[in-house]
């Protein structure tokens, strides 16, 4: 699995502890960036890191943000992404059983580092169980065009 990561300078820490949890763990990633906590504008890192899952150059994306709110919100304006903000392990989870999430948004000024890699774990080891839930995807995606 190729993850692709992205931050602002809120998440910038953030991102860097997942970078060094993901090296421990062997997984293949590439940061999309910021590199340094310098003021950056959310959406331009959110908008590279989803275009490379949707060129299939990545198979998921974790992106950082203060909240994770404003990463998500742009993340999912691009057609072919399912971008969740997770705020426990149990989110993480059902965004990938439910809903297919290929993009997990985290808070950088509100999440642990504790928690975040418990739920980038779980995000990452949790598979989509189809069924009545692909209905539901085909369904936005029939809605929206997205």
């Amino acid at each position: 699995m190729k993850i692709a990561l992205g931050s602002d300078h809120a998440g910038f820490l953030l991102k860097e502890s997942i970078k060094r949890f993901l090296d421990n763990n062997n997984l293949s990633y590439t940061d999309f960036g910021t590199f340094n906590m310098d003021e950056e504008d959310y959406p331009q890192y959110a908008y590279k890191v989803c275009q490379a899952i949707v060129q299939e150059k990545y198979d998921r994306g974790i992106l950082i943000c203060g909240t994770g709110i404003g990463m998500c919100m742009s993340a999912n304006k691009i057609k072919g992404i399912r971008a969740a903000l997770a705020y426990s392990i149990e989110i993480a989870q059902l965004s990938r059983l439910h809903n297919d999430a290929n993009v997990l948004c985290l808070g950088g000024r509100l999440t642990s580092e504790s928690l975040a890699m418990d739920m980038v774990t779980a995000w990452l080891n949790t598979s989509f169980e189809g069924g009545r839930h692909q209905r539901r995807l085909d369904l936005i995606g029939k809605l929206t065009g997205l």
